[in-house]
């Protein structure tokens, strides 16, 4: 889901040269992509895949639980498709641009997602990530303690049944398949994303009636609908985990830095190393974001040589589900706070 309207659309402060310097020197060894090791990353994802809707469709002959359990690994698969085209969209799992661009926009069909849309949205994200007056570029709609203070009785409902666990995780993915099918001009669409999202829906058609022709249309929603659920749901968890923590960074634009909102702003999700492959490494998200350029199979590496990068904020699986009750941030405090804070704050003034 994305923030509310951007407010300025100025550049993003660059870090200074010394600090410029000292971060490319950290990350450059590991932007060089393997080809054979990407190769075998696709590989390894769409066969598996087809191998897993293929059993999908054959278990609806049995008691439609026995699908349900099957879309849980499906999903899993979907999420590091679209991870791969994540990557894609970042330039970093080939060499060649064509690469990127044919596999990203094929693995963004699979996820339900315009491909050149979306690496637009996404560049933006990492332009202004943290950035308090450019908020609203694939973020999760975050406001201030005092702008959520200020907003009407209407405001103050519509936000809290946003920032609500079923409707962030839940309607969530509907919003994601849903929002993505139109899209209207401004500063993140012109004609090339625009004409992204008519392929893609295009090709979204051909696929269903495709498939609907060869299995019927309700074997096809009994397949994917519950597999795309699954995988939105744990994709916008990824996301929020990523960046809603209690010691997250946000500043105003004009103390915005892009090194201290990468390594700050962005958390270590220390997951198990079934879940690292199943989400192709996000998790080391303050890598990525020091550097998009670096190839999901080359984040631990570079993670693990430079100790700044360690001095990330490490969240666990456990540890992880405090996110959820953080709601706000705190100008005073620069923390992410909650509603129970919020009341306490209310009662001290």
């Amino acid at each position: 889901m994305t923030a509310a309207p951007v407010s300025g659309t100025e550049p993003a402060r660059a870090p200074d040269a010394r600090a410029s310097l000292a971060w490319r020197e950290m990350v450059t060894p590991y932007e060089a992509p393997s080809l054979t090791r990407s190769i075998w990353q696709v590989a390894s994802t769409l066969v598996p895949l087809a191998i897993m809707l293929y059993v999908m469709y054959r278990s609806l002959a049995y008691p439609y639980w026995a699908t349900l359990l099957l879309a849980v690994p499906t999903a899993g698969l979907t999420v590091r498709t679209f991870t791969i085209m994540h990557d894609c969209a970042h330039g970093s799992l080939f060499q060649q641009r064509w690469a990127n661009d044919l596999v990203g926009w094929f693995t963004g069909v699979l996820a339900l997602t315009p491909y050149v849309q979306w690496r637009r949205d996404h560049v933006l994200h990492h332009a202004s990530s943290g950035d308090l007056n450019r908020r609203g570029h694939g973020d999760v709609w975050t406001l201030t303690v005092r702008e959520y203070e200020a907003l009407p009785r209407l405001g103050k409902f519509r936000y809290r049944l946003f920032r609500h666990p079923i409707v962030l995780f839940g309607l969530g993915p509907l919003h994601m398949a849903l929002g993505q099918r139109w899209r209207s001009r401004s500063t993140a669409t012109g004609e090339k994303e625009l004409a992204s999202v008519r392929e893609t829906d295009l090709a979204l058609i051909a696929l269903f009636l495709g498939f609907s022709a060869l299995i019927g249309p309700l074997a096809v929603v009994a397949i994917y609908v519950p597999v795309f659920m699954m995988a939105g749901a744990a994709g916008i968890w990824l996301f929020y985990v990523q960046h809603q923590f209690e010691d997250t960074y946000w500043a105003e634009h004009e103390e915005w830095d892009y090194v201290t909102a990468s390594i700050r702003g962005s958390s270590y999700y220390k997951l198990p190393a079934v879940l690292n492959w199943f989400t192709c490494n996000i998790g080391l998200h303050h890598v990525h974001h020091l550097s998009p350029r670096i190839p999901n199979y080359r984040l631990h590496a570079c993670h693990n040589a430079n100790e700044r990068l360690q001095e990330a904020t490490t969240i666990g699986i456990l540890e992880s589900r405090k996110s959820v009750g953080l709601t706000l941030w705190d100008e005073d405090t620069h923390r992410m706070v909650g509603w129970n804070a919020l009341r306490r704050r209310r009662a001290t003034a």
